[in-house]
């Protein structure tokens, strides 16, 4: 498993929603294509990698239940909330 696969959130679930251009998404080793308004759950635990393929930034909306990271971008603990 490359390093970038070991992005991921134990205590919670991502919504990931492509705003634009295309990409690949990688959860626990199967491969998704992601285009524009595209929505991917991500399951808490679950191994990921989000990767561009387009000829332009890749552009998401992302939301963590319960929250993962604070205000400032620091990860959370499990199951704790943002301050």
């Amino acid at each position: 498993m490359r390093e970038t696969q070991r992005n991921r959130h134990r205590g919670s679930d991502q919504w990931l929603f492509v705003l634009s251009s295309t990409g690949i998404a990688t959860v626990n080793g199967k491969r998704h294509r992601l285009q524009k308004n595209a929505l991917l759950f991500i399951e808490r635990g679950d191994r990921h990698e989000i990767r561009n393929s387009g000829t332009v930034m890749l552009r998401t909306l992302n939301f963590y239940v319960p929250p993962a990271y604070t205000h400032g971008g620091a990860e959370l603990p499990r199951g704790k909330g943002a301050p």
